[in-house]
C-alpha cells in the first residue's frame, strides 16, 4: 500500500539545487538560526556560494569527498551545503568516534579535505587524529571552531580564499551537477565489522525527502530544532535537506539537554523537534518541563527504537505535538524505507514503522526470497529508487546485500499486517540501537578482544529504560587474569564511540554455543535481560 505525494513541477534533481530553490521560494524568511546569526534563505545562499568558491579556491574539483567531523552548528550547514554546491560528495563522521575510527573513514573515502572542531565536549578532533601522515589522502583540515594547529586552516582564513574566484563561479559549478552524481557517503558498519560507505544519489535523495517532508507535514514557515545529529541522515537529510525543500527554519542545536532545549524551543517558537524515543522520554520524565512553555511544538518524528503507545499519548497531552509519525529505514536506503502517516492510530504509530513510501517496494521473505503471508515474519527486503546504487568501491559486500533482482536484504526481520504496516520483530546481523545510533555487536567484540584480559566476548543489545536498548558484554577471561565490569567499561570509553561501549559486563567461564560452535546470543541476552530483572 502506497499513498500518493504531489511532486512539484520546479523540485530540483540535486541537493544543490534544493537550496537555490529555496533562495527563490523563500528568500526573506530565516533560513539558518544559531545565537547572534540569523540568515534569511537569500543570504544562506550568498554564505554557502562563498564558503563553495572557497571550495574551489583550494582546489576542489566534482567527485572528490570532502569530510565534516563536528558537531551540529551553523557552519556544517554552510560547509556541507558548500561542498554540494560544487558537485563534491560529502562524508561525514560521527563526532563520537575515536581518532582510528575517522581515520580508517578518512582513508578508505580518501577524503582530500575535513572540516572540524576542536573544542567540542573537550575534545580536540585534529589532535584525536594523532598522526596525519597515517593520512596519506588528506590535504588539509579546516577548523569551523576552535583555536587551529600548525598547519591548519581557520574557517575565516579558508572563506577569504573566495576573493580569488569568481562570483558566479559557484552556481555554474551546481548547475553542471547531475541527479545520478553521488551526494554524500554515509559510512554504516556491518557485522564484518568494518564500515561501508553508503552512497546517496542526488536526484534519490531530494525526491526521498520531499516525499518525508510532506508526509511528516513540514511546511513553510515552521521552525525546526535540528538535535538529531547532521552527520546522521536524520539530520542531514530528514533535517537541513528537508528544511530548504519546504522552506523551514534550520535551527541547530549540539547536545541534547533538556533544559537547554526546552529554553530553545520557547525562545525560537519551536514546531518541530524529532529524536529517538529517548529523547522524548527523557523530556517527559524531566523536573523541570513545566516551567518552560513549549506550547508551539507541532511535529514529531521518531522511530530507530521501539515506541510505548503511553509515551505517544503522553507527548500529545503533555508536550503539544499535534503530529507524531514513526518509520523504518537504513543507510543503505537512503535512510528510508516506511513510514507511518500521521493520523494512523497511536497504535499503529507505537507498534508497528508504517508502510512503504510512494514508488518503493517493501516486502517480507523467506529464506528462498519467496514473500510470507501477512502476519508471518521473514526478512525485510526493499526495492526502489532509494536503495544505494553500492557499497562505495566495495562490490563483494554489495553483492552480499542487493541480489540480481535489485532487493535490498536488511538483515532485520519483521512482520506486515493486512494494510502494509511493518513490525520489526528481531535482527539477523544482531544489530542493536542506542538511543538511535546502530551498534554492530561484531565491531563492539573485535574492538574488546584486544583488551589483554579478554580470551573471549559475545554483545547483545538488552532493554534500557532511557535508551531503548545498550549493550551487555559476555566475557570469558585469559586464564591467570582478572578484570572487574567497571575496568573494562572504562577501558571501552577510551577504545570506541560511547554509543558503542556495554553499560553491562557479565563474566562466563564459557559462552554458550551450537553444534556449529556458533555463539547462543539468543540465550546470552534472555541471561543479561533476567540478570538485570527484567525477565
Amino acid at each position: 500500500m502506497t499513498d500518493e505525494i504531489p511532486v512539484p513541477d520546479d523540485l530540483p534533481t540535486t541537493v544543490a539545487g534544493a537550496l537555490e530553490r529555496a533562495a527563490r521560494l523563500f528568500a526573506t524568511r530565516e533560513g539558518l538560526v544559531e545565537g547572534d546569526l540569523r540568515l534569511t534563505f537569500s543570504q544562506l545562499l550568498d554564505a554557502v556560494d562563498d564558503a563553495a568558491r572557497a571550495l574551489i579556491a583550494t582546489g576542489i574539483e566534482p567527485g572528490d569527498r570532502v569530510s565534516i567531523w563536528a558537531p551540529n552548528c551553523a557552519e556544517w550547514v554552510i560547509a556541507c551545503s558548500a561542498i554540494h554546491r560544487v558537485g563534491a560528495v560529502l562524508v561525514p563522521l560521527n563526532t563520537r568516534f575515536k581518532g582510528s575510527e575517522a581515520a580508517y573513514i578518512l582513508n578508505t573515502s580518501r577524503a582530500r579535505l575535513l572540516f572540524t572542531v576542536t573544542d567540542f565536549l573537550d575534545t580536540d578532533y585534529v589532535e584525536a587524529l594523532g598522526d596525519l601522515s597515517a593520512l596519506p589522502h588528506l590535504e588539509q583540515i579546516i577548523v569551523l571552531r576552535g583555536s587551529t594547529h600548525e598547519g591548519n586552516v581557520a574557517w575565516d582564513d579558508f572563506l577569504a580564499r573566495a576573493a580569488d574566484v569568481p562570483a558566479d563561479a559557484a552556481a555554474h559549478r551546481a548547475a553542471d551537477i547531475q541527479g545520478d552524481d553521488i551526494a554524500n557517503i554515509l559510512f554504516t558498519s556491518g557485522t564484518t565489522g568494518k564500515p561501508k560507505g553508503a552512497p546517496m544519489l542526488n536526484s534519490s535523495v531530494v525526491r526521498a525527502y520531499w516525499t518525508w517532508a510532506s508526509v511528516v507535514g513540514l511546511e513553510e514557515g515552521d521552525r525546526y530544532l535540528i538535535v538529531n545529529p547532521f552527520f546522521h541522515s536524520f539530520g542531514l537529510n530528514s533535517g537541513i535537506l528537508a528544511c530548504y525543500l519546504k522552506g523551514a527554519t534550520i535551527v541547530p542545536h549540539a547536545v541534547f539537554d533538556v533544559p537547554a532545549v526546552m529554553k530553545r524551543v520557547e525562545e525560537e517558537k519551536i514546531t518541530m523537534l524529532p529524536g529517538p524515543p529517548a529523547i522524548y522520554q527523557t523530556m517527559l520524565d524531566h523536573p523541570e518541563r513545566d516551567t518552560y512553555d513549549t506550547s508551539t511544538l507541532r511535529l514529531s518524528v521518531t522511530g530507530a527504537a521501539a515506541v510505548p503507545v503511553e509515551m505517544i499519548r503522553r507527548m500529545r497531552e503533555e508536550l503539544t505535538f499535534k503530529t507524531i509519525v514513526t518509520g523504518y529505514g537504513l543507510t543503505e536506503a537512503h535512510g528510508m524505507g516506511t513510514m507511518c502517516r500521521h493520523d494512523d492510530d497511536p497504535e499503529i504509530i507505537s507498534q508497528t514503522s508504517g508502510r512503504a513510501i510512494p514508488d518503493v517496494e517493501v516486502l517480507i521473505v523467506d529464506e528462498d526470497g519467496n514473500e510470507v503471508p501477512r502476519g508471518e515474519s521473514g526478512e525485510i527486503v526493499i526495492r526502489g529508487y532509494i536503495v544505494m546504487p553500492g557499497y562505495f568501491e566495495n562490490p563483494e559486500a554489495t553483492a552480499e546485500t542487493i541480489d540480481a533482482d535489485g532487493w535490498l536484504h536488511t538483515g532485520d526481520i519483521g512482520v506486515m499486517d493486512d494494510a502494509g504496516n511493518l513490525r520489526i520483530t528481531d535482527r539477523i546481523k544482531d544489530m542493536f540501537i542506542v538511543g538511535g545510533f546502530n551498534a554492530y555487536p561484531a565491531e563492539i567484540e573485535g574492538e574488546i578482544m584486544r583488551h589483554p584480559a579478554v580470551n573471549q566476548v559475545a554483545v547483545v543489545g538488552v532493554p534500557d529504560h532511557r535508551m531503548g536498548e545498550v549493550g551487555m558484554a559476555f566475557v570469558v577471561l585469559r586464564p591467570g587474569t582478572e578484570l572487574t565490569e567497571a575496568e573494562l567499561i572504562a577501558w571501552c570509553r577510551e577504545e570506541m564511540a560511547n554509543y558503542k561501549v556495554p553499560r553491562h559486563v557479565r563474566f562466563l567461564d564459557a559462552l554458550p554455543l551450537n553444534a556449529s560452535n556458533k555463539v547462543l546470543k539468543f540465550e546470552l541476552r534472555d541471561q543479561g535481560v533476567a540478570s538485570l530483572g527484567q525477565a
